[in-house]
């Protein structure tokens, strides 16, 4: 398969925007030993629960039953699902306010996840933080932040603790396109690369700023470029298989964890809904939008599994677990007890950087 390998970190003559490779969107060779079909079976339920969980945040948001804004992950499953499974356990993620799936793929239960969009003090942050601000310390999970950009120059800061105590982590941080023409991009990524910081900068290119197309809001459209400005490593590619986004984010997590640099993915992907509840998304036509679910990655898993032999039977009841799990974290979220005055009290910090 053609792909785009990280490019080297010194910037050629040549590397204009008319040069730019084009991401790779064949299809990965079927015939895979069975180790690989049950990986894929893991990561086609750990996508398959985001996207019902997402479908009843968005069934809760239109019933009132969750306030505020909610932005919602469905179409982009792979990318999340893919980077985190490259990653160990104890790995740092942060990310936007476009955060559930990213904190469901790190461990975060769906009852937790839930329960703090319904604002329950079962929730993560016992309902205080809500949907663009998704905190699970257990599993490394460092939030979700509201402000465009505003994160990563914070996870580079998280990388640098990393590499401050040789404790052997990386950090991904995930970020949209339109983050790359913020301040905060060129501030996170120029001190990684000044600092050799073991870190993965992933920008989830869903063509949109909100409602503003490539077209009208970059004049690159190769985000990966951007990397050869700063002397950093690079790679670009569509994440319509999640195992092909697991074996591209693992070189460039295995070059952070063993020799502290640190690599700009550009992974292009396309959300189905608007940019939160409230967008009717009326900026795009229903045929580009029918073209794009094609390519559903969830979708494509489902296929693949069964060519490469995975009953028919065997996904049926990994589907219905995983709907009763939807159905279990809804239930408990509804039945959880609103936070009272207590949760407000001060409590003594002793998160993942206290002394």
């Amino acid at each position: 398969m053609q792909e785009t390998k990280p490019q080297e970190s010194k910037p050629s003559a040549d590397s204009r925007p008319s040069a730019s490779p084009e991401p790779s969107r064949e299809a990965m060779p079927l015939t895979r030993p069975s180790a690989d079909v049950d990986r894929l079976a893991l990561l086609y339920r750990q996508m398959f629960l985001i996207r019902r969980v997402e479908e009843e945040a968005a069934r809760g948001y239109a019933q009132g039953k969750i306030g505020g804004f909610l932005h919602l992950y469905i179409g982009q499953e792979a990318v999340g699902v893919g980077a985190i499974a490259a990653l160990h356990p104890d790995d740092y993620v942060v990310t936007t306010y476009r955060d559930h799936g990213i904190a469901l793929a790190k461990g975060m239960s769906a009852k937790s996840l839930m329960a703090e969009l319904y604002g329950k003090k079962t929730g993560c942050s016992q309902g205080l933080g809500g949907s663009m601000h998704l905190f699970d310390r257990e599993h490394n999970m460092l939030g979700g932040y509201g402000i465009v950009g505003g994160h990563i120059p914070l996870a580079a800061g998280v990388a640098f603790a990393s590499k401050y105590r040789a404790d052997g982590r990386v950090t991904l941080c995930f970020f949209g396109e339109g983050a790359v023409s913020i301040a905060g991009f060129h501030e996170g990524v120029s001190l990684a690369a000044l600092w050799k910081l073991p870190i993965v900068f992933i920008c989830e290119n869903n063509e949109y700023s909100m409602g503003t197309p490539l077209s009208r809001s970059m004049s690159l459209e190769d985000v990966s470029m951007k990397a050869l400005g700063y002397g950093m490593d690079r790679d670009r590619f569509f994440a319509d298989d999640v195992l092909e986004v697991e074996k591209r984010i693992a070189e460039a997590v295995a070059r952070a964890r063993e020799h502290s640099t640190p690599t700009l993915v550009e992974i292009r992907t396309y959300r189905f809904r608007g940019h939160s509840m409230s967008d009717p998304a009326k900026y795009r036509t229903q045929d580009e939008l029918d073209q794009h679910k094609k390519r559903d990655p969830l979708h494509k898993a489902r296929e693949k599994l069964i060519e490469m032999g995975y009953a028919d039977a065997r996904i049926k009841t990994l589907e219905d677990d995983v709907e009763a799990e939807t159905q279990a974290a809804v239930k408990f979220a509804e039945e959880s007890p609103e936070p009272g005055p207590d949760v407000l009290e001060p409590t003594t910090y002793d998160g993942p950087f206290a002394s």
